[in-house]
């Protein structure tokens, strides 16, 4: 009989010396991995290609919550699962900085006992252990004087959110990052639209595909401009009488979009019939609550 993983002491002894949470940009581990080693998680799983590295999701709200990220312009590194220290260490900022200093920050643990709740355990007949929390999306930011901040981000169903226990555990999360100065989101399918988040995962073949050069996004945008209130279909074909093959006018066309430069209503249809309709950049930015920093909770 085919027995289901389910995690253990000796699992958590495990992902530690494999070197899982640690690493960035191409490097990085998540703590959760999607492979037959690893207890399967509660919803469907995706593997997303990212510009560094494949990039491992436990669930479709997690799918879209990285699409929001990647629509990021300030967007230098993210790293999905990301394990929480347990006892007292330094900011997690330092992995990219070499300027924060000897202070130590409070663990899971000492948090979650001044918040009263018990700390999360994992155990197997007679042995036990301190369960290691994680942060489904840890953001490293590049500020305008090229200085690093962090962005933890919580991806979290309705139904989770009823759950006291969950609520437990979210509040110790959400006083780990506040204590070392990192805005924490949580992030629920009651924040976005659900016709935004299916216009992203559509257009991800061309969102996430090789790299359309500026030039060619340039050209996108002068098109869009040239033929305001025109259907999807037509300025993608003026595109590809422009740059010579369908591939890359669709690449050209939503890059652009993903980086505000054709500040696209993201809440149309999805027949390519409809007209590409242009939203202040505020708008534009207001559909992704990343970017505009909401959250259920903070």
């Amino acid at each position: 009989m085919r027995t289901t993983k389910r995690f253990t002491p000796h699992l958590l002894e495990r992902f530690f010396r494999l070197g899982r949470g640690l690493g960035i940009f191409g490097d990085y581990i998540p703590w959760h991995r999607v492979s037959r080693s690893d207890p399967s998680s509660h919803g469907r799983s995706h593997l997303l290609q990212g510009k560094d590295r494949q990039h491992e999701l436990l669930s479709d709200h997690e799918w879209v919550a990285i699409m929001f990220v990647f629509m990021l312009l300030d967007l230098l590194d993210v790293r999905e699962q990301y394990p929480l220290a347990q006892q007292e260490g330094r900011h997690e900022v330092g992995a990219y900085r070499v300027d924060i200093g000897d202070e130590l920050f409070p663990g899971t643990l000492a948090l979650a006992a001044m918040l009263g709740f018990k700390p999360p355990k994992t155990t197997e007949g007679e042995e036990s252990a301190n369960w290691v929390m994680t942060t489904d999306l840890l953001i490293a930011l590049r500020n305008d004087d090229s200085t690093v901040e962090l962005l933890a981000v919580a991806v979290k169903t309705i139904d989770e959110m009823e759950q006291k226990r969950k609520c437990e555990l979210l509040a110790i999360e959400r006083e780990y990052w506040i204590a070392r100065g990192v805005t924490w989101l949580l992030i629920t399918p009651a924040l976005y639209e659900e016709q935004v988040a299916l216009n992203l995962r559509m257009q991800m073949p061309w969102t996430l595909g090789e790299r359309a050069s500026t030039r060619d996004r340039l050209t996108a945008v002068e098109v869009v401009r040239h033929f305001p209130g025109r259907s999807l279909t037509f300025i993608l074909q003026q595109l590809e009488a422009t740059l010579g093959e369908m591939d890359l006018a669709q690449r050209a066309f939503w890059q652009a979009v993903y980086c505000g430069e054709i500040p696209m209503n993201l809440r149309r249809g999805w027949r390519p019939h409809q007209p590409v309709v242009l939203l202040p950049h505020k708008d534009f930015v207001a559909q992704n609550p990343i970017a505009s920093r909401r959250s259920a909770w903070i």
